[in-house]
């Protein structure tokens, strides 16, 4: 089907993974589901945590739990040390150009809502235009409907029968009235790696910022914001092997400054008084009280870990279980796959003739394969490809092909029961 990851290495360039060395960095894998070994194949809703993030956390809360920025006994500025290193090394994971361009959210759609809520108010008036595309998660529409509601109109391009998008028709939506352009990088139900870098030079050809939703792609392939030259960039730390609570905002420093608070409270001020508030300066002016302190020092080992793994290794991993597991899924009669993109990450959604994605999700879990069944939060892709949902199978560095041989034999016997 010609699929194929936005970056590939050709085998003599990468060493391949220790597969059984990496797997038996995830505690979790080594369990049994209904008396089956467990095969977790749900990876675009979150990932697995490695020994290394368990421990961070253990660390913290045993040894460093204080809170920070505040206090100036020993406790604090350790944890305040923690917390601040975990925020470099996001800037580094992304390279973004400077610390203070991160700020810590709990995830992709509260950045994303950060985002509506401080540059989208401020910027947009009633007939201007939001842009975004068919194949958008939940989380990058509804913010935008929201703010929609204050007069501004939102506009969808197209996606062809593969799940990609139409270029020449989302040109054509870069009207003057386009003040921002939200765009996934990879789509959580279908797997498309969208050319945003093409997509951000149109969009700046004509003066409108863009805003990338990283959720899914900041886990399989190295991220260079200031190479993609994007405005705002957003990921969730539990995708990319982090704890849950926490992601980060990527935005230009500019933009950062410019844009008023989110929330009011603790930390995010540099004076108050009753007449007049002073707000702190970035990123410290959208974190708002006591933040997700275990998470983001939880989110700075996730990044050590994959990094000392290699981005590109994992995304050459990640290619070859959605290359086999294509060819594999393909030969199953009565089975059609839902996004056929040529530019892929590791994710296949598919259908089986005659039977609900439910069924077949709640009969794979019998068999130990944890797989995501539903719209998965992307009800108008649902609608295009004019069906009620999907059931989704979503790699990860510790995947293996025996998994997807497991997943296929799983399907035939779905089949079986439904003959």
């Amino acid at each position: 089907m010609g699929i194929e990851t936005i970056t590939r290495a050709e085998p003599r360039e990468l060493a391949a993974l220790d597969l059984p060395r990496v797997r038996d960095d995830f505690p979790i894998l080594f369990q049994k589901v209904h008396g089956k070994p467990l095969v977790y194949l749900d990876n675009a809703a979150t990932s697995q945590k490695p020994r290394a993030v368990l421990e961070a956390l253990q660390h913290f809360y045993t040894a460093d739990c204080s809170n920070i920025h505040r206090g100036v006994h020993l406790l604090s500025e350790r944890a305040t040390a923690a917390y601040e290193a975990a925020r470099e090394k996001v800037r580094e994971f992304i390279n973004a150009g400077e610390s203070r361009e991160i700020v810590f959210v709990r995830g992709t759609t509260e950045a994303i809502n950060l985002v509506a809520y401080t540059f989208g108010r401020q910027q947009l008036q009633p007939g201007d235009e939001i842009l975004i595309t068919a194949m958008e998660h939940h989380s990058n529409i509804v913010p935008w409907q929201i703010l929609c509601e204050t007069g501004a109109k939102l506009r969808v391009a197209p996606i062809n029968d593969a799940g990609e998008l139409l270029l020449d028709d989302f040109e054509k939506l870069l009207t003057g009235r386009v003040k921002l352009v939200c765009v996934a990088h990879v789509s959580n139900a279908l797997g498309t790696v969208n050319p945003v870098r093409q997509i951000i030079r149109m969009s700046h050809s004509r003066g409108i910022p863009v805003l990338v939703d990283g959720a899914q792609a900041a886990p399989h392939m190295k991220v260079d914001v200031r190479d993609l030259d994007c405005d705002f960039y957003a990921f969730s730390g539990h995708k990319v092997y982090g704890p849950t609570g926490i992601g980060a905002l990527y935005g230009k420093a500019a933009l950062l400054e410019a844009m008023p608070p989110f929330h009011g409270g603790g930390d995010m001020i540099r004076s108050v008084t009753f007449e007049k508030t002073l707000y702190n300066s970035i990123p410290y002016k959208f974190e708002g009280g006591t933040p997700h302190i275990a998470g983001a020092i939880g989110l700075g080992a996730a990044i050590d870990y994959v990094s000392r793994i290699g981005m590109d290794r994992i995304a050459a991993h990640e290619h070859d279980l959605l290359t086999y597991g294509t060819q594999v899924l393909a030969r199953i009669s009565g089975l059609r796959l839902i996004g056929t993109a040529r530019q892929k990450a590791g994710v296949i959604s598919f259908i089986l003739e005659g039977i609900h994605p439910h069924d077949a999700g709640t009969i794979l879990d019998q068999e130990g394969i944890a797989v995501r069944t539903g719209h998965h939060c992307a009800q108008p892709v649902m609608e295009r490809f004019s069906i009620p949902a999907t059931t989704r199978a979503s790699f990860a560095l510790y995947n293996t092909r025996e998994e997807i041989d497991a997943l296929a034999a799983g399907i035939e016997k779905v089949k079986g029961i439904f003959a």
